[in-house]
């Protein structure tokens, strides 16, 4: 959690803020981060960050299209100096991956003075905002990230429709209604741009759960057909995937949806079915291999050492990961990570 001052700073600069810009990561802890703060704050603009996980000179120009007066970077877990000197503007960076010092920013991250602490990025601008009537999109930002929040005897109070008791992270995602809802705000960021920038207009907009869940206004229909489009395309690639699971440590498993990237979605799920796996996802696109990694056991250190020669880039949290690999390079980055896996 950040400190007290750090949490009056930063609301402070929020409520002073007359145009701010956010830079949030595209999956529902950044959403679900920009979420919480815009609609507390009601002012500013939100832009996602979905070529890569990290902010560098070319978003410059998002800047000048928008003339904030302050930048909020949220989830992003790399911040270029570049892009802080090409900004020219109060930078404030939320976050809780690995710590980077930069020039001319300002981090607010609960592992600078605690290196071990895993509190999602979610769960700060909760903290931050402390508005209760979103406390159901709190809820969900957290549960994507792996992280049973603290106040969920509130939201099970609150919608016991969505979750009556308290289970464990995986059981709440995978065998109670909230787990559809967190997986509805992770559909809602895949697609095109247009469609995905409508969506998100729509949850700033969104009072209640019960809108979508059960579909009682016209925003909720259409975020709800938005979800179940896609939804069958993702369940039959669950099943394909389930299918590889032998008796290697490894589940490896490809697919080749052009449109969406279901990877993180499906290793998530994957490894709640099979917590005794590493799974590694991979998407072929433009001559990349998108891949997301998890595990019940650490794995960023093996991912990094297999990357070692290899044109690509990868990085995350212990046992939650992310890599691009160029698909020349691909057979032997996989040669070298199952080296490293073996004395996991």
């Amino acid at each position: 959690m950040l400190k007290d001052d750090e949490v009056l700073t930063l609301r402070e600069e929020l409520s002073t803020a007359t145009n701010p810009l956010y830079f949030y990561d595209d999956d529902q802890d950044g959403l679900c981060s920009f979420l919480l703060l815009y609609r507390h704050y009601k002012e500013g603009h939100g832009f996602i960050v979905k070529t890569a996980p990290k902010l560098d000179a070319s978003f410059v120009r998002r800047i000048e299209e928008r003339t904030p007066d302050k930048i909020f970077v949220l989830d992003v877990p790399i911040i270029k100096q570049e892009f802080a000197d090409g900004a020219k503007l109060p930078i404030f960076w939320i976050d809780h991956h690995q710590p980077i010092k930069l020039n001319r920013v300002r981090a607010f991250n609960p592992r600078i003075h605690e290196p071990d602490e895993y509190t999602p990025v979610t769960r700060l601008a909760y903290q931050i905002s402390a508005n209760e009537k979103d406390l159901w999109i709190a809820t969900v930002g957290c549960l994507a990230d792996a992280y049973m929040p603290d106040f969920i005897d509130k939201f099970i109070e609150k919608y016991p429709y969505l979750l009556d008791k308290k289970v464990s992270v995986g059981e709440a995602m995978y065998k109670y209604p909230i787990g559809k809802l967190v997986r509805i705000f992770s559909f809602l960021l895949k697609g095109q741009t247009s469609e995905v920038s409508k969506c998100v207009k729509i949850l700033t907009r969104i009072n209640s759960p019960d809108e979508i869940m059960q579909q009682t206004t016209p925003q909720g229909k259409f975020l709800y057909h938005h979800f179940e489009s896609m939804n069958k395309k993702y369940e039959e690639l669950v099943q394909s995937a389930k299918k590889k699971a032998g008796r290697s440590k490894l589940l490896l498993f490809y697919y080749n949806e052009n449109k969406f990237s279901f990877t993180s979605d499906l290793a998530n799920e994957l490894m709640y079915l099979f917590p005794k796996k590493i799974i590694l996802i991979a998407r072929n696109k433009s001559g990349e291999m998108k891949c997301s990694l998890r595990a019940g056991v650490t794995i960023s250190g093996a991912l990094e050492k297999a990357l070692v020669g290899i044109q690509g880039y990868g990085g995350g949290h212990a046992q939650a990961c992310g890599a691009v690999i160029k698909e020349e390079d691909w057979e032997r980055f996989l040669k070298q990570f199952k080296e490293e896996i073996k004395s996991i």
